[in-house]
């Protein structure tokens, strides 16, 4: 166990200790209900901004999806960079599933930028909560609208990572499908 958290966060093996907040779950294949901070981000805020551009691909070579186990949303989570390598939070094609958009998501690109990501709110978390960052899409909207959407959808949400594919889904964008936001489960 010590070697495969050493592998996920980066860390020597000899003597690893993971003293990171908050403390991350570590996808197990089976489902798991976590509490996050759900932030949204769009075509217009993307890095680069105006564009799809991806971090790590798995589903998609750019991001989007439609929401569905097959074809889920694009999520970025926060990352560290250490010695030149981009270490995700989460690994590149966890799947969660987030009631309250009744979406599934998967992690394929990357929250916070500069040259010390784990410095920022994306990979320190919020009220010692994940931080997960859902595309939001924006691309057939303007950029007020994508901001509207993103203001509306962000806070404290339940998530199931690792989910089954029989879960409730809205298929289509967030914004372009209607920004909606269910009651919590």
């Amino acid at each position: 166990m010590k070697r495969i958290l050493a592998f996920l966060f980066g860390l020597p093996f000899a003597g690893a200790v993971l003293a990171q907040s908050p403390e991350l779950p570590l996808p197990n294949g089976q489902p798991q209900a976590l509490q996050a901070y759900l932030t949204g981000y769009s075509f217009w805020d993307n890095t680069p901004p105006g564009t799809v551009e991806i971090s790590h691909p798995v589903r998609h070579r750019f991001a989007g999806g439609m929401g569905t186990f097959s074809n889920p949303i694009t999520l970025a989570v926060g990352h560290r960079i250490i010695s030149g390598e981009d270490i995700l939070d989460f690994p590149a094609g966890t799947l969660f599933y987030l009631p309250r958009l009744r979406k599934y998501a998967m992690v394929e690109d990357t929250c916070g930028d500069g040259p010390s990501p784990q410095d920022g709110p994306c990979h320190t978390g919020k009220k010692s909560l994940i931080w997960l960052d859902i595309y939001v899409d924006g691309v057939s909207v303007d950029k007020a609208e994508s901001e509207a959407c993103m203001n509306k959808i962000t806070g404290v949400q339940p998530v199931v990572m690792d989910p089954g594919p029989n879960m409730s889904v809205v298929v289509g964008p967030i914004t372009e499908g209607g920004c909606f936001v269910f009651p919590n489960p």
